[in-house]
């Protein structure tokens, strides 16, 4: 056993391994700098001491290269931060972490976080990188429309998206010095040559070589982004090809595209084994109430706690996208939405979907076979059903309701006086 605690430049190693008599550790802690020939030391000292499990601590960034390297030749844990916390009244050092991560996974006090295998890590690295560009993509287009606003231009009230085809020629009209709204109105496309007159409305402001200069310095930007963002595409298209089955099978799920199948065989891979249930996986992902009870009583509502950002986003842009849909996720979210919010009724969606997935990658042969938008509806008795819509007219009327065999048989006179 062999506890790691990791820093900026230099890694301390702590290795308990049996001593000569039964029950008893010997134990030994070094110092190794964080380079490369240092940890190839590091990794030989520890098959000397015939190591077979080395725990370390999430700290940033700064402990991948040490797990990168020990990874093939030991069993690597990486520990959350939250489980090996330092208890009170022990000297807080860096030699007394390692002693510490060393006997908290000798003694079962914690377990190994998920980390996926290295075609999966290489594959998030490309997937995390272009959803950062098309954030950044988009904060430009918002800078644009700011822009917009500034020289009083309305364009993005008559065009939904003023970076299609027409309002970028619009765009590039005015940057390069047409400033006629007549003249900048003949430039719409499509369905937005009926709105012409609404157009020249809209174009009548004060754009001047000021905002041309900002604007053309911004629409550069996305260019250069969505040509990045291509690039990434393509690559990431060809790492993901031997998981090419299981991006199929997510894409039968309403409101996943190829490109959310990607983002999330990056994040949670392709191997279900890692999560025991699909409970499991939803509660990883921090997409179920977390457990606070105190007294004897727990809040109704509890806060779901910090995941995984990156497979969030992916699951919360799925999540709006069924939610309009005539399918069973979108009745989900609507049912929902009544009694909770669009917050809740979001992320209770996107939980449906984890469950999904969870189901779908764990069996090759599975297909996606949606529920309907009426699967509630089916479920409710028919009785019940019966019996509150009775209630609520006897509400209305103030008459009393007799029902049988599932149908109104007698109503009653007025007792609501």
């Amino acid at each position: 056993m062999a506890g790691i605690d990791i820093a900026k430049s230099e890694v301390k190693v702590c290795v308990r391994v049996p001593g000569s008599r039964v029950g008893y550790r010997r134990q030994e802690v070094r110092t190794f700098p964080a380079v490369t020939a240092e940890l190839l030391a590091l990794g030989d000292w520890l098959r000397i001491e015939q190591v077979q499990l080395v725990v370390m601590e999430a700290t940033g960034t700064y402990w991948k290269p040490v797990f990168y390297a020990l990874e093939d030749d030991f069993e690597c844990w990486l520990l959350n931060a939250k489980q090996v916390k330092h208890l009170p009244g022990r000297p807080k050092t860096d030699r007394e972490d390692a002693i510490w991560l060393a006997k908290v996974a000798e003694r079962g006090m914690a377990r190994p976080s998920f980390v996926p295998p290295r075609p999966i890590r290489h594959l998030r690295d490309l997937t995390r990188y272009r959803r950062s560009l098309t954030q950044e993509r988009t904060r430009e287009k918002q800078r644009v429309q700011g822009v917009l606003e500034d020289a009083q231009v309305k364009l993005s009230s008559v065009i939904s998206d003023i970076h299609g085809a027409s309002g970028r020629a619009m765009l590039e009209a005015m940057i390069a010095g047409q400033r006629n709204p007549r003249e900048l109105a003949q430039l719409a496309r499509g369905s937005m040559r009926g709105k012409k007159d609404v157009l020249i409305e809209a174009l009548r402001g004060h754009f001047s070589d000021h905002h041309a200069f900002i604007c053309r310095m911004m629409l550069d930007n996305i260019d250069r982004l969505s040509v990045q963002i291509d690039a990434l595409t393509r690559q990431i298209e060809q790492a993901i090809a031997p998981y090419q089955p299981q991006v199929e099978q997510l894409d039968e799920v309403t409101g996943i595209g190829p490109i959310a199948a990607q983002d999330i065989v990056a994040e949670i891979g392709v191997d279900m084994s890692r999560f025991a249930t699909a409970s499991h996986l939803v509660s990883w992902a921090r997409f179920c109430p977390q457990t606070t009870q105190s007294g004897g009583k727990q809040p109704r509502g509890g806060a779901t706690g910090k995941g995984n950002p990156w497979l969030g986003a992916a699951l919360g842009e799925i999540a709006s996208s069924a939610r309009r849909t005539p399918t069973f996720l979108g009745a989900r979210y609507r049912r929902l939405a009544r009694r909770r919010g669009a917050k809740r009724a979001l992320v209770a969606t996107a939980h449906s979907v984890l469950i999904i997935i969870w189901h779908l990658l764990s069996d090759p042969e599975a297909h996606y076979q949606d529920l309907g938008p009426d699967h509630y509806d089916s479920r409710i008795n028919t009785d019940r059903k019966t019996r509150q819509l009775a209630r609520h007219l006897e509400a209305l009327t103030g008459q009393k309701i007799t029902i049988e065999d599932g149908k109104i048989t007698a109503i009653g006179p007025d007792y609501s006086t």
